[in-house]
């Protein structure tokens, strides 16, 4: 058994895809999986599965909240070892490490359009695009920044999901096996 962390998006955000994580953890324990636990409630899973395909387990969680819920959600699944090795990788310093969001990308994007994508900046943020993730830091916090997962979705053209540095730290705690 291998130990994954599945990452939703868009759960429980302003009432709408509302989604009880008792719920959601006796739906991930009924398709199989073991020793689910969830994180707050914006959709952080941190599972055990003998399936080694990350894209496998994303498509019958996928199958699983669409089938009980009634609504489709983007899930993004990725190891402890790929999240270590994020959260060890970042470019900032340790304050702007601290401060900063990590957005999780499905895809790797096309080096053209990180190119492009690189070309845009604003004053007081900060990123960075290495392969499938992005490092961002704004000096005035995520919620009040020019950029966000969605214009990052739109100019890769792939889906995005962000977690911050806190978040980061305890996925990586509850995920040691």
């Amino acid at each position: 058994m291998s130990t994954y962390i599945a990452l939703l998006k868009g759960i429980n955000v302003g009432g709408h895809k509302k989604v009880p994580m008792a719920e959601l953890r006796e739906l991930f324990s009924q398709s199989g999986f073991k020793n689910v636990r969830t994180y707050i409630q914006s959709g952080n899973v941190i599972l055990q599965s003998s399936e080694k395909s990350n894209l496998k387990i994303e498509k019958t969680v996928k199958e699983a909240i669409t089938n009980y819920f009634g609504f489709e959600v983007s899930v993004l699944v990725k190891t402890r070892q790929d999240l270590q090795r994020i959260f060890n990788n970042s470019p900032f310093s340790e304050d702007e490490k601290k401060a900063s969001y990590f957005i999780m990308l499905h895809n790797t994007p096309d080096k053209e359009l990180v190119k492009i994508t690189s070309e845009k900046i604003y004053e007081g943020e900060a990123y960075q695009i290495i392969e499938d993730f992005i490092y961002y830091y704004s000096a005035n916090g995520f919620g009040q920044s020019k950029f966000d997962a969605k214009f990052f979705e739109r100019k890769l053209n792939t889906y995005a999901t962000a977690r911050n540095y806190n978040t980061m730290l305890k996925l990586l705690s509850l995920s040691v096996d």
